[in-house]
């Protein structure tokens, strides 16, 4: 067993560096995990910008297990050697929203609050003990509440690293949409949780998937037409609402899913939603000239999406271990660890071109980035 684990640490805005941490003394119910590949979310685009506290980034984990204590193997039914993905939550396991299974939104698993209280995966502090909380990293501490799922053996980490992402995807169209086969949705914006989306859509036996995007997003909408979307739309050149109509015979589609929080999206999509459909928006912010008359008028259901379920998680890692989808598609670059920085940067659009989904893998020799 190693004594220390090289990291790369965010030490402030927009700046990482890298970083030697001891390997913490395991406790009887926590454990130590090799990480295989870390994902990088939209989301750690968006903190890189913005925290000042210094922490290891890293929520979207593929690891081994290292080792656990006795307790841990037990309560888990691990072994050491186990090939696990974890979900970034960590929740405190007895609480209403817990114990309905509904953890997600446990107050524990807040990435919001004051910086250094922080418990979750990727978005705790360094300060905090043992320090090792996030995947951009050799090693990572186990957490006792830490939720995890079993992933198979022949299966790449840096695809199974985007069941996080995936799960989304997953989450909002089967169990928020409530999409059922033969019905039809409109996905905008083609990311990694759009494609998802996609990809889920299509799973179910969708009859027609739309996808919507800016002209940058070209390359994105082809990958999209791959995992099954059977119509594209550039809003820059079409207009989408119209598009949806000429498509649909004038009713609209069944459910929207808003993934892209555009300043029009919104709206545009209680346009294109038909009488009784369902929207669902996945993004924080504030909605200016939010179009309620229209809402009301076609008995529009408006649901806010957050997170993903355990079995939103479990279906993800089920599709992509399936081989029934070009998952290599979205898996477009690998990093070592003193590539943390541009790889963050390559999501924000700062950085190497045409990122999907990209991940760190702390095995990966120093330097080695490529596409």
């Amino acid at each position: 067993m190693a004594e220390k684990s090289l990291a790369a640490v965010s030490t402030d805005i927009m700046k990482t560096e890298l970083r030697e941490f001891p390997i913490p003394e395991i406790e009887s119910d926590a454990g130590l995990l090799k990480i295989e590949a870390a994902g990088i979310c939209g989301s750690d685009w968006r903190n890189y910008r913005q925290s000042k506290t210094p922490r290891i980034m890293g929520h979207e984990n593929i690891a081994r297990v290292a080792q656990l204590g006795s307790l841990a193997m037990r309560n888990w039914k691990l072994k050491e050697g186990d090939r696990i993905a974890l979900e970034e939550y960590l929740p405190c396991g007895q609480c209403s929203f817990c114990r309905s299974g509904d953890f997600r939104l446990c107050a524990q698993t807040e990435a919001r609050g004051a910086a250094d209280t922080v418990l979750r995966y990727g978005s705790s502090p360094i300060a905090m003990d043992p320090a090792l909380w996030g995947g951009y990293s050799e090693f990572m501490y186990m957490h006792p509440h830490s939720v995890i799922h079993r992933v198979k053996e022949n299966v790449p980490a840096n695809h199974l690293a985007m069941s996080i992402p995936m799960s989304n995807g997953v989450q909002w169209t089967l169990f928020e949409a409530g999409l059922k086969m033969g019905q039809s949705i409109l996905i905008q914006g083609p990311g990694q949780q759009g494609i998802a989306a996609v990809m889920a859509a299509k799973h179910l036996g969708a009859k027609l998937i739309i996808v919507s995007g800016l002209a940058r997003d070209a390359g994105r909408l082809e990958v999209a037409r791959k995992f099954g979307a059977h119509v594209t739309v550039d809003v820059e050149t079409e207009d989408l609402v119209q598009r949806v109509r000429d498509i649909t015979g004038g009713e609209g589609v069944d459910a929207v899913l808003d993934v892209a929080g555009g300043p029009n999206t919104l709206s545009d999509a209680l346009k294109c939603v038909r009488k009784s459909g369902t929207v669902v928006f996945a993004y924080g912010g504030t909605i200016a000239n939010f179009p309620a008359t229209e809402m009301n008028a076609k008995r529009v259901t408006l649901k806010a999406a957050r997170g993903h379920s355990y079995q939103a998680v479990e279906t993800a890692i089920e599709m992509i271990s399936s081989g029934d989808y070009p998952i290599e598609l979205m898996a477009t670059h690998q990093f070592s660890l003193d590539e943390v920085d541009l790889a963050i940067r390559s999501i924000g659009g700062q950085g190497l071109p045409d990122a999907i989904h990209v991940s760190v893998i702390p095995s990966r020799p120093l330097g080695m980035a490529s596409k």
